[in-house]
Formats: structure tokens, C-alpha cells, sequence
């Protein structure tokens, strides 16, 4: 295959002593992967060699030291380290966090200059991470900080897509910070993506309230009422179709999430405990709103099991897929955009 059909995948590979390693490798294990895509993974080929004896997985590497040297139809290690690092699996160490730190900054760095067309993330320590180069709750602050645009945390499978208006902020500040500039923010990323991430063309989103019952006429609340129902409607006068608060309780209990193509959360847990209890596994979070294309798995970094071989390679799997997808549906969306013609027609 050409290399320009071959879309270039960058990975970071997340806390050294997690799971993210041994997921990235048993995606790999299947050589039919190579078909979609060239992996290229910021690490260094001595931590993959561990993890490939220790874990007795066949999947066969390629370093390099310049993706000058890259193999489109092999699984690439970029060396970005040559010493040798102390790996103590199942533990959060300042060392795991501090070398998942180098292989995100280094591989976003790549991202930005268009070395590599899409960018995989392997869990991180959220905790261990942060120094001075990295003060950011996650990823979704990282990448926005160093990518152009607005972004919006979206927990995704084929069936359901949440987003969410507030993230990694503590809960007693959630109410103060839905605003309506906010929710109209989110919407509108959301509805973007929506169209030119994944191809549908009048999409149909749902708001979740923020109180229990919907404030129940502001005796639970106020903030449903006077902020996010008024918000919705003013966005629906813009032809939008957007929909609620819905109180999330009944909202995913009688599957109502079905007739939508898009549901914003108000809050991180809001959104992500129905996700994962209905998804849990099969899920990727996908950063929408910005200039580039990253996805991750939808679980953390997995010490409880990191080591034993347990760790189920799934969601990485569909992580890697909906990058892939989403670079092809942008690509197409932007050409066509560029066509007067083809829009007409």
C-alpha cells in the first residue's frame, strides 16, 4: 500500500506501569490492523521489549529514531529515550508519570506539525503526570491548551455519543460554571462534530438538567429554569434541534437516549456512570472541537491488573477505529466544503 493511504497513527503510551502498553500491543497482535493504518509509538523499543517478554505477546516492533525511518507496513517504535527506565507495575510512581508526560508532549508535538495524521492516548496518572511542564486536570485540558479550538470530552459508541459541558472541575463548582455562553459553546461544538466528524447531517442533541426532577419548579434548584432551559430555547431559534433539560435519571432509564444522536452531560459523572454502565469496555472517549483528531480507550490506567495479562484490548481497539473513521469522515467533509460544485450536486 502507498503511503498516502495509509493513515499514520501516533500513540502515547500512557503510565509505564499501567495497562497502556499491553492494550497497545494486543491491538497489534492482530497483522490485518496494519491494513487501516501505520502505528507510531512514543516510547522507547527497551520498555516495549519488557512488556512484550513479560507478558509473552509475539506482536513484532520496528525502532526508529526519525519517523524518516518509519515502515508503513510495521508496528514503529520512535526511540524519544535511550536510558533505561525502572518499571514497578501496578504502582503510580513520579518516574511512570514523568515518562507518560514525555511520550504525550512529544507525540502531540508531531500531531501539531502533521507528522502524524491522528493521535491515540493510553491512560495516564492524573496525579503522577503533573510537573511543570504538565498542570492540567487530563488530556481534554492538555490538548486544548496546544491545539487550536474549543474542545468537548465525548464518551462514544456507535449508539451513543455524551458530552460534556463541565469536566475534570470538583462538583461544588459545577453549578456556578454552567453558564449560557458555556452551554451554547457546547452545543455548538457538539452539532460540528456532529456533521463533520461523523457525518450526520441534521443532528438531533439533547441537554441533561442539572438538578434531580429538573429543579421541580425550583424547589430542587433554579438553575434548570432560569439558565439552561431559556439557553435551549434560544439556541433552537437558530434551527438547531436541540432538546431539554431532561432529568438524567429517566432520561437513560427509559432509553430515551435512543431517539438522539448527541446528549450533553452537565457533569463529569453525570454522563460518564450511565456511559460506562451501559458501554463500559467497548467505549472511546473522543475529543472533539479541535484541530486534530485524538481518541483513548474509556477506561483508566488499570494497576489493579497491570501485569497479568488481564487487560482487555477492546476499547483501544475502538479507539483506534473511530480515529481512523473520524480522519476519513473529516477529510471527506472538508474536500467537499472546498467543492461548490459537489455540495450542489
Amino acid at each position: 500500500m502507498d503511503k498516502s493511504d495509509k493513515i499514520i497513527v501516533g500513540i502515547s503510551i500512557g503510565d509505564l506501569n499501567g495497562i497502556g502498553l499491553e492494550v497497545v500491543l494486543k491491538t497489534f497482535m492482530d497483522k490485518r490492523m496494519l491494513e487501516f493504518c501505520t502505528p507510531v509509538i512514543f516510547g522507547s523499543t527497551k520498555v516495549v521489549t519488557a512488556y512484550k517478554k513479560l507478558l509473552k505477546i509475539e506482536t513484532q516492533v520496528f525502532g526508529i529514531s526519525s519517523l524518516k525511518q518509519i515502515n508503513y507496513n510495521r508496528i514503529n517504535v520512535l526511540n524519544i529515550w535511550k536510558e533505561d527506565v525502572f518499571i514497578e507495575l501496578g504502582k503510580a510512581t513520579k518516574t511512570s508519570g514523568e515518562y507518560s508526560a514525555k511520550s504525550l508532549e512529544i507525540s502531540v508535538e508531531y500531531l501539531k506539525n502533521e507528522s502524524i495524521d491522528v493521535l491515540l492516548t493510553a491512560p495516564i496518572n492524573k496525579d503522577t503526570i503533573q510537573s511543570d511542564s504538565f498542570n492540567f486536570p487530563g488530556h481534554t485540558e492538555y490538548l486544548e491548551s496546544n491545539l487550536s479550538g474549543k474542545s468537548l470530552m465525548i464518551l462514544m459508541t456507535d449508539e451513543l455519543k455524551i458530552g460534556l459541558i463541565t469536566g475534570h472541575i470538583p462538583i461544588s463548582k459545577v453549578a456556578d460554571s454552567i453558564t449560557p455562553e458555556l452551554i451554547k459553546e457546547k452545543v455548538e461544538t457538539m452539532y460540528t462534530s456532529l456533521i463533520e466528524d461523523f457525518g450526520i447531517n441534521k443532528p438531533k442533541i439533547a441537554v441533561l438538567s442539572l438538578n434531580p426532577h429538573c429543579g421541580d419548579n425550583g424547589v430542587i434548584g433554579k438553575e434548570d429554569d432560569e439558565v439552561i432551559l431559556p439557553t435551549i430555547e434560544e439556541i433552537r431559534k437558530t434551527g438547531k434541534l436541540v432538546f431539554g433539560p431532561y432529568a438524567a435519571d429517566g432520561f437513560f432509564g427509559s432509553e430515551t437516549y435512543k431517539q438522539f444522536d448527541g446528549v450533553l452531560a452537565t457533569y463529569h459523572d453525570q454522563g460518564l456512570a450511565p456511559f460506562k454502565a451501559l458501554s463500559f469496555g467497548k467505549g472511546v472517549n473522543f475529543t472533539a472541537g479541535l484541530s486534530k483528531i485524538r481518541t483513548s480507550p474509556d477506561h483508566g490506567t488499570g494497576f489493579d491488573i497491570a501485569g497479568k495479562n488481564l487487560a482487555d484490548p477492546s476499547s483501544f481497539k475502538e479507539a483506534l477505529f473511530t480515529a481512523i473513521k473520524v480522519y476519513k469522515t473529516r477529510k471527506e467533509f472538508k474536500e467537499l466544503s472546498n467543492n461548490p460544485l459537489l455540495i450542489k450536486n
